[in-house]
């Protein structure tokens, strides 16, 4: 297989890896989800959506873009992990236009696009990664 493609895709899953990862890791550990919850989502959406769901929405688009983040890094569950993280992108998308129709999309497009090309491409080209190790066991 063409090396070029290997890389390439390495590349891309890194990059994307890593912008959710730091993403995830600021929300977890540097900010603390209750404060992203009280200073992003509930003042943003208070009279909105309902508490329940925007706190469980916090925690979980946290969590699932630091573990998917690594996952992705490390080449683990790969395409259960884009599916994860295609869902917070989704997630992010709504609540954004919820609050405000137009708004700046490069909090998504970019990470949407990386994601959707790592789905694109055949998963054969995305060959350093752990998956693969495990599966020639």
């Amino acid at each position: 297989m063409n090396t070029n493609k290997k890389i390439a895709l390495l590349t891309i899953r890194l990059l994307l890896g890593f912008i959710f990862f730091f993403q995830g890791f600021g929300k977890l550990f540097k900010f603390g989800v209750d404060n992203v919850y009280n200073n992003f989502f509930a003042k943003t959406y208070e009279g909105i959506l309902p508490d329940f769901l925007l706190y469980g929405t916090a925690y979980y688009t946290s969590y699932i873009e630091f573990l998917g983040g690594l996952l992705l890094i490390i080449g683990l569950k790969r395409d259960y992990t884009l599916y994860a993280l295609a869902s917070v992108l989704i997630i992010v998308t709504f609540g954004h236009g919820l609050v405000e129709p137009i708004w700046d999309l490069s909090h998504v497009m970019f990470r949407a696009i990386l994601l959707l090309t790592l789905l694109l491409l055949p998963k054969e080209w995305d060959y350093y990664r752990l998956d693969t190790l495990l599966k020639k066991k």
